[in-house]
């Protein structure tokens, strides 16, 4: 899907999975979805500590494991930008402003993992990407719509993030 079949389609031209890394990126990818990209929903909707604490541990080994990778390279495999990198970044926008409270992932904010912070940045900063973003969309649909997570409906102010800083 991300090597070349949206390119006539008005997608950013490009190959986001090439031959060569796909067996890297797969790998990566099946990590961070089961960990991070769903591992915030099993934490958040988690209905024991037990199944909280076990969910939980493994975002944050997962976050853990990315800060590493990332303080050596600027994207996740290969030196540039896969599907890979794609596919993380909309929990990695979503984590402080949504998943750290609504879902209870606070043992660490993104802010707190140096690289991962840089990494984030330098992603949105990308033309292509930061016009996409929208944060108060993001926070009003999240907290609005987990009546069970958030009774009351309200939506927080903060926290103010500045993903526009250099990275």
């Amino acid at each position: 899907m991300f090597s070349s079949a949206f390119d006539h389609l008005g997608a950013k031209e490009g190959n986001y999975y090439p031959d060569c890394l796909r067996d890297e990126i797969d790998a990566v990818n099946d990590r961070v979805y089961d960990n991070l990209n769903n591992g915030v929903y099993k934490t958040g909707f988690a209905s024991t500590q037990g199944t909280y604490e076990r969910e939980v541990a493994a975002v944050f080994d997962t976050l853990d494991w990315l800060e590493e990778r990332l303080a050596k390279e600027p994207y996740l495999i290969g030196g540039q930008l896969t599907e890979a990198d794609i596919r993380l970044l909309p929990t990695l926008l979503r984590f402080d402003p949504v998943y750290y409270g609504h879902f209870k992932c606070n043992l660490r904010a993104l802010v707190d993992y140096p690289a991962l912070w840089a990494y984030t940045r330098r992603l949105y900063q990308h033309p292509a990407i930061g016009p996409t973003v929208d944060f108060q969309h993001i926070k009003g649909h999240y907290y609005g719509s987990h009546a069970n997570l958030n009774p009351s409906g309200i939506v927080p102010v903060g926290p103010e993030r500045d993903f526009d800083a250099p990275a």
